[in-house]
């Protein structure tokens, strides 16, 4: 490991310990020979430990990395201090019979369950009470074992390590750290159950994101679904049927869009004028406003997706079939009817102007996204990523709402634009991102932007002038950025 790979990881690392070089060629035990087993001596070796692995069958156990040995458990626990215990719980058996040899020893749990609740008690807890006199720790498995035979990306990074003695811990949170990897210490041996369910998990940050774009794109779909083509048909006798598939999807994309984008800002807006109204800083937000606040990531990428939805549904527009039917009638009648048709000026200025709006709009709708990808966001400094994200943000969703607002232009007041007495779904939709900018071009205001200024800085209401800088004190961070 070079210099600045120790450098880097002794940076990562969050238990206070100092990263110092890994003794002269240590010696690491791990239990398993399967790909998890396969790919954490592989990765031990590339650190320059030595790794011996034990296995109920060391002659015919499958390849394993170059320079590694192989040996029975009993065998490959006498000279190893650490031992990796990449087994399933179902083969613990074998250890509680090694009990007298493992004595003294830490033993680094990395297993995981097929599903949560599947025995009464944790992985570790089951090991610890198997081999009482073993210092057990629950790490590395969150780990896959492609992350650890391609090195460690953004994403996975961390690893959670818990366990009752702080010796052991300790231990295995300095070998994380010079694998590169983050340590994040969870407690005791009790955390493991929440540890072994990490893995379990499928998207918990975007389950609500999810269902939110669902559950809009299901009702406006319905709700298209009546006022184009149910009343068509009912009304006026035709069947428009064939409008499901492009046209009323790409009215539904863009609804959903816009209404997801000003989700993503209406929160900080309401944040701030949360602080306006306590005067403080110091004071928690709601629990469903910091549930709302931390998944504006995935709101904002499901909004980018849609809108990118929209687009393609748009390029394709004039190579439709009834499209192509549509505009070879016109031309043919008017040939018929020897006439031709004026140029509209204003119409013209209407729509170039709709369609660069959309595009503007859409291209910072781009760079929000691009930015917010680890990668991109980590080269950012605080102030150039606040300036694009909330900033620009705006920005994007004032362009968003004028390209909606230009596509009605004064639709709102004809009586056939209310079929069966409701509003077209574009109306709908511009309601939530005109509050959201109503409400921050108030924040905007220099008496409103000066006392929000004041109190992200620590100034509390009631407070003396002199006191200032010991609220500043308090916390140099704001909850809200």
């Amino acid at each position: 490991m070079s210099s600045e790979e120790k450098k880097e990881s002794m940076s990562l690392c969050q238990l206070g310990a100092v990263a110092t070089a890994p003794p002269e060629r240590e010696l690491l035990c791990v239990f398993g020979t399967g790909d998890l087993g396969r790919s954490l001596g592989q990765r031990l070796l590339q650190a320059g430990y030595r790794v011996v692995y034990g296995s109920r069958r060391p002659h015919s156990c499958g390849p394993l990395p170059q320079g590694a040995q192989v040996s029975s458990h009993a065998a490959a626990a006498q000279s190893a201090h650490l031992i990796f215990v990449a087994v399933h719980r179902e083969h613990y058996d074998f250890l509680e019979t090694m009990a007298a040899q493992l004595k003294g020893k830490v033993l680094v749990d990395v297993s995981n369950n097929l599903r949560k609740d599947q025995y009464p008690e944790s992985n570790a807890q089951y090991l610890q009470r198997l081999v009482p006199g073993a210092a057990v720790v629950k790490g590395f498995n969150t780990l896959s074992a492609w992350a650890l035979q391609n090195g460690p990306s953004d994403a996975n990074r961390q690893v959670y390590v818990c366990g009752d003695s702080g010796e052991a811990k300790q231990a295995v949170a300095e070998l994380a750290t010079r694998l590169g990897l983050s340590v994040l210490d969870r407690g005791s041996l009790s955390a493991a159950r929440e540890l072994e369910d990490f893995p379990l998990q499928l998207f918990p940050q975007w389950r609500l994101p999810l269902r939110l774009a669902l559950g809009l794109t299901a009702a406006f779909f319905f709700y298209l679904l009546v006022r184009d083509v149910v009343y068509a048909y009912v009304v006026q006798g035709k069947d428009v049927s064939y409008r499901i598939m492009v046209s009323l999807a790409n009215k539904v994309f863009p609804i959903v869009s816009l209404i997801m984008l000003a989700l993503c800002y209406l929160p900080g807006v309401l944040a701030s004028f949360l602080q306006l109204y306590r005067g403080t800083k110091y004071r928690r937000f709601p629990d469903w406003l910091d549930r709302w606040m931390l998944c504006r990531k995935q709101i904002g990428l499901l909004a980018l997706g849609l809108a990118f939805l929209h687009v393609l549904y748009t390029l394709v527009i004039p190579i439709r079939y009834h499209v192509r039917f549509w505009a070879t009638g016109a031309a043919v009648s008017l040939i018929r009817e020897n006439r031709t048709q004026e140029f509209d000026h204003p119409l013209a200025w209407r729509v170039d102007s709709y369609y660069s709006m959309g595009i503007l709009g859409f291209a910072l709708f781009l760079l929000l996204g691009i930015t917010s990808l680890p990668s991109v966001s980590d080269a950012l400094s605080w102030r150039e990523f606040s300036f694009v994200q909330s900033k620009l943000g705006h920005i994007t969703l004032f362009l968003c709402a004028l390209h909606t607002y230009l596509y009605g232009w004064n639709r709102f007041l004809r009586p056939s634009t209310y079929k069966w007495w409701t509003p077209p779904g574009y109306m709908l939709c511009l309601v939530l991102p005109s509050v959201v900018l109503l409400l921050k071009l108030l924040l905007l205001l220099p008496c409103v932007d000066r006392r929000v200024g004041r109190i992200r800085q620590g100034w509390e209401r009631g407070e003396p002038a002199g006191k200032r800088g010991e609220g500043e004190a308090k916390s140099s961070k704001p909850l809200m950025a």
